[in-house]
């Protein structure tokens, strides 16, 4: 049996991966194989940053009458490559660590967003674990890579404006990721820098439950 897998990792945690698996190991069926990716929900959308990519490939014998002829692996790296470039293409880089931990608030009625290359993001949450020596419990704001308090939107959101093409920037949306418990003023205050910077469509990040 032949077996190929391709893990991506954020630090130490897995994030993801993909997987070949040899569909028979009847000579006629070895090159055919079932393929499964898949995502951690947390990191669906946004890509892997940092991703350190590791391949495992097992090769058995057939058991039975006929010996199955030996697989050249030549082209292994090749394939490697490809699936490397397939990802590259179809996803975009996470470029930042999230930096406050959060429950997103749940919803019945939920909108995908499309275009994800005009999104940006502002997180709101309490500071993860190893942050909170430092900085507390208190929920805090977080725009790229720190901590920021709202007189920093202004320039956050002109900032994310001016990364975007002249056609593109008036479609510039901003999603909020906020904890489920946070309070409604820390939310109206960044909603305020937000229209002080022009920044007037804005989503809400939720988690999408069922109704019955």
């Amino acid at each position: 049996k032949r077996d190929f897998l391709v893990t991506a990792f954020v630090g130490d945690k897995v994030v993801g991966d993909l997987g070949l698996t040899q569909l028979r190991s009847n000579l006629k069926y070895l090159h055919r194989a079932y393929m499964g990716i898949s995502v951690r929900q947390e990191y669906s959308g946004y890509g892997l940053s940092r991703v350190k990519w590791v391949s495992n490939m097992a090769v058995m014998k057939k058991k039975g009458e006929r010996e199955v002829p030996a697989m050249s692996t030549t082209s292994l790296p090749d394939v490697v490559y490809i699936i490397l470039f397939f990802f590259m293409l179809s996803t975009s880089m996470r470029d930042q660590e999230l930096m406050v931990k959060y429950r997103l608030p749940e919803a019945t009625e939920v909108q995908k967003l499309e275009k994800k290359n005009l999104v940006s993001y502002i997180h709101i949450g309490v500071p993860v674990l190893h942050m909170q020596a430092k900085y507390g419990t208190a929920p805090l704001i977080q725009l790229n890579d720190s901590y920021k308090t709202t007189k920093d939107i202004l320039d956050f959101a002109a900032a994310e404006r001016d990364k975007l093409s002249e056609a593109d920037r008036a479609s510039m949306t901003i999603c909020l990721k906020a904890d489920g418990g946070t309070k409604m003023g820390i939310i109206a205050d960044v909603k305020q820098e937000l229209r002080r910077a022009n920044a007037l469509k804005i989503s809400y990040a939720s988690s999408k439950v069922l109704s019955y």
